[in-house]
């Protein structure tokens, strides 16, 4: 059994003296799993640093093993990640969520081109907190968690949405919470693509998603807590209120 596919590393562990474990998510292959030999080299150690582009060549006797992979490194992000602690705590959390909640060897090829382009913009802090949540509306999508944002699930007016119904995730007005309001989420107006995205509504938006992260989809996994480093990235974005 083998293939071939393009990579984000996810996740890197060593794995006896030289060889690493590694996770990938791919194109075609989702995230994937296999053992680098000599992988903790100080050749290729450096290369293998979450958020790095990979060639990768999979191979194993069967396809439920866990397999060896030849990596070619295509490209590093770690300069871009390097470019601020924003930058930094973002990649982490975009890899840390991946290795988190993709089910194992399922591709998603949306989400991965997605994933992409999101890294490629680290050293834009102007732009990256903006596609950092589409990206995550986007993986609570595709992951079967998405939020219906179209119209109030009480009233069906398309104006005036302000809040998100913790149990259907779809959008309320004003009108109809009524007096619930202060039982549902709030939805800022960036959450619609709508306004400039100033980080004090993206911060909030992100608390709304993150409710979703924390109460539907961790659930789903095994009540797993979302990783650390998501919480991290929103302390980063914070700071710069």
């Amino acid at each position: 059994m083998d293939w071939r596919d393009q990579g984000i590393l996810l996740t890197v562990r060593r794995h006896g003296e030289s060889s690493a474990l590694i996770e990938v998510f791919t194109q075609a292959h989702g995230r994937h799993a296999g053992l680098v030999r000599g992988g903790a080299s100080r050749k290729m150690a450096p290369h293998l640093q979450p958020g790095a582009q990979l060639d990768l060549t999979w191979s194993a006797r069967l396809e439920d093993h866990l397999g060896t992979y030849k990596a070619e490194p295509l490209r590093s992000r770690a300069a871009l990640a390097l470019s601020g602690r924003l930058a930094l705590s973002g990649l982490n959390a975009v890899c840390a969520l991946l290795a988190f909640a993709l089910p194992d060897r399922e591709a998603y090829p949306e989400l991965y081109h997605r994933s992409e382009a999101l890294l490629d913009l680290l050293d834009n802090e102007d732009l990256w907190p903006l596609g950092y949540l589409r990206w995550e509306l986007s993986l609570l999508e595709d992951l079967g968690y998405g939020l219906d944002l179209s119209c109030c699930a009480v009233t069906g007016a398309t104006e005036g949405l302000m809040y998100v119904s913790p149990k259907t995730g779809r959008a309320v007005s004003e009108a109809g919470a009524g007096g619930w309001a202060d039982r549902l989420l709030p939805l800022p107006p960036v959450m619609r693509g709508e306004g400039d995205g100033k980080d004090i509504e993206i911060l909030t938006a992100l608390r709304t998603t993150g409710f979703f992260l924390e109460s539907k989809l961790a659930p789903a996994l095994g009540n797993r807590p979302v990783p650390e480093a998501r919480g991290r990235f929103l302390d980063a974005l914070s700071r710069r209120l």
